[in-house]
């Protein structure tokens, strides 16, 4: 048996497909992972990364800047404002954005603005790189 994975963006459907395993980050306390069966869940996304392991063991990653997880009935659908599959992630733009976050911190270590900009740059990088 297999889970039925969507993941949507404003662009669209990013994903879509079968999994033995959806693993996220929530905001309310860390990575949880999604085999079926699964009690009915519904949380709020962190930044980082969705885990997506295929029947086959393909693992598909993605980069989730905050957003929602829906699972029920072995269905996860996770929503999202701004979402990247791995393999689109332009690493010279995301590089750019860590270090005009890493400057503005080093003028105002307060900025949460560049804080949440540099965990985002992170995400896309860590997602890139893996």
């Amino acid at each position: 048996m297999t889970l039925q994975v969507e993941l949507v963006s404003p662009e669209g459907i990013l994903y879509e497909g079968e999994a033995q395993m959806v693993i996220c980050r929530t905001v309310e306390g860390g990575d949880i992972a999604f085999l079926t069966g699964h009690v009915p869940f519904v949380g709020s996304l962190a930044v980082g990364l969705v885990k997506i392991i295929e029947a086959n063991d393909q693992t598909n990653l993605l980069a989730v800047h905050r957003g929602f997880v829906s699972v029920a009935n072995d269905r996860v659908t996770i929503l999202s404002d701004v979402a990247e599959l791995a393999g689109s992630i332009d690493v010279a733009r995301a590089e750019a954005a860590k270090a005009r976050a890493e400057e503005a911190l080093q003028a105002s270590s307060e900025d949460d603005d560049a804080r949440a900009a540099l965990r985002r740059a992170d995400v896309r990088l860590l997602a890139a790189r893996s």
